[in-house]
């Protein structure tokens, strides 16, 4: 009870930090919003999507995926910076659970994510996209998209710790999140791609996600025969339980080393 009572406290304390930042949200949000604008009003006229589909509800569950990978920067960088600052050496001298820093962290990203959600889903109606499957199915799509966030975060929490300084963050990050994204069907199928370079974004996890995400949604795709493409809700559901289980107790070592 005591762990969560804290790790709840802390959760409160970086969710003051974000509302005391906002700027830092409209950076991370302005990315996906102007991939949105972009893809979906610049290219999308020359994209067409089985069925007569609109291109623009093809994109959207990629952006609200995408939208979850790249939270893991602001993760890592929160982390770093209270590493960097010692923060984490006074809360480990406090009496307090010692699992209430890193739970915190991961629970506060969570209420962002919703928040995040919200928006993006707000914004995806204006320009014209919706979920045609009823509330429930649009629903469990929602959760498999936090459920990914929820893995990004442990992932983020782990650079966090790992990382020297704050400064080093972007310039790991991005270049592992960029990648991810542009060799998965968040913009394009996978059976449109060469087949090596398709091979490699079906197994993509972002793909897994994606690809379940638009069939909860009723939202049109490109659907292929390959095993992820049969099998992305399990995928959707495997490969964030595969990240937290490698990246959690990672994460959970290195912040017991600290300071040692």
């Amino acid at each position: 009870m005591r762990a969560l009572t804290d790790g709840w406290l802390m959760a409160g304390r970086n969710m003051r930090h974000v509302v005391r930042a906002p700027e830092e949200i409209i950076i991370y949000f302005s990315l996906p919003i102007m991939f949105v604008l972009v893809f979906g009003y610049v290219f999308g006229s020359g994209m067409s999507v089985p069925g007569d589909g609109s291109y623009r509800e093809f994109l959207l569950p990629g952006v609200f995926v995408m939208t979850m990978l790249y939270g893991l920067g602001a993760t890592a960088s929160a982390i770093a910076v209270d590493t960097g600052r010692g923060v984490v050496d006074r809360f480990r001298s406090l009496p307090m659970a010692r699992s209430a820093l890193l739970s915190g962290r991961a629970g506060a990203d969570l209420v962002r994510a919703c928040l995040e959600m919200t928006t993006l889903v707000v914004c995806g109606l204006l320009v014209g996209w919706q979920w045609r499957e009823g509330t429930c199915p649009a629903l469990a799509a929602v959760a498999l998209i936090l459920l990914l966030r929820v893995a990004m975060t442990w992932v983020g929490i782990l650079f966090g710790l790992l990382v020297p300084n704050p400064d080093t963050v972007a310039v790991v990050v991005f270049p592992l999140a960029f990648p991810l994204t542009a060799l998965s069907n968040v913009f394009v199928a996978p059976e449109l791609m060469p087949d090596w370079l398709g091979a490699i974004a079906a197994w993509n996890p972002l793909s897994a996600t994606v690809a379940a995400a638009r069939d909860l949604f009723g939202n049109p795709g490109l659907s292929g025969d390959s095993w992820p493409a049969r099998h992305a809700l399990e995928l959707a559901i495997a490969w964030p339980l595969a990240l937290i289980a490698v990246a959690a107790p990672a994460a959970v070592r290195r912040y017991r080393r600290l300071g040692r």
